[in-house]
């Protein structure tokens, strides 16, 4: 009966409460939804979280290995990478990272959707590319994070 309890208690953790990231200024949150292109020879990638799942988790988020931050509910991340090349974007799970190895093409902005998985001990995350309209509509909602922030690898 005590399991039961305390896994009642955890999963009420995983779906209730609030994680916090250091914010990005309004301005820069401002700027970066007007979905400019990206700097000549780069990619513009926004990754984001949307889902009030999971809400007290903090999750990181990299590109190539290198830290983007670290998401929380209704935040996004904007950040560029070369083009035309393949990165892989990974974002940390229950057990192990999943990840997405995509293409990205020098002057277009994509964007890439994480989600909170619940899972047996704790929550986990995964990926997803998403249509620019999706993207663009979804971010709308959401305030920038500040880039940078990640638990040790």
């Amino acid at each position: 009966m005590k399991i039961i309890s305390l896994l009642a208690i955890a999963a009420s953790l995983l779906i209730s409460g609030c994680a916090s990231v250091e914010m990005a200024t309004e301005a820069e949150s401002a700027k970066a939804k007007e979905f400019n292109p990206p700097s000549e020879g780069n990619a513009g990638v926004y990754i984001y979280r949307n889902s009030s799942v999971g809400q007290a988790l903090k999750k990181d988020i990299r590109i190539d290995g290198e830290c983007v931050g670290e998401s929380a509910p209704n935040v996004f991340f904007h950040t560029e990478v070369e083009g035309g090349k393949t990165h892989r974007v990974e974002t940390e799970s229950e057990f192990s990272p999943n990840v997405l190895e995509l293409m990205f093409e020098s002057g277009k902005n994509y964007f890439i959707r994480q989600f909170i998985k619940l899972g047996v001990f704790v929550g986990g995350a995964n990926l997803e590319q998403v249509s620019e309209d999706q993207g663009k509509n979804d971010i709308a909602q959401l305030k920038m994070a500040k880039l940078g922030k990640c638990n040790a690898p």
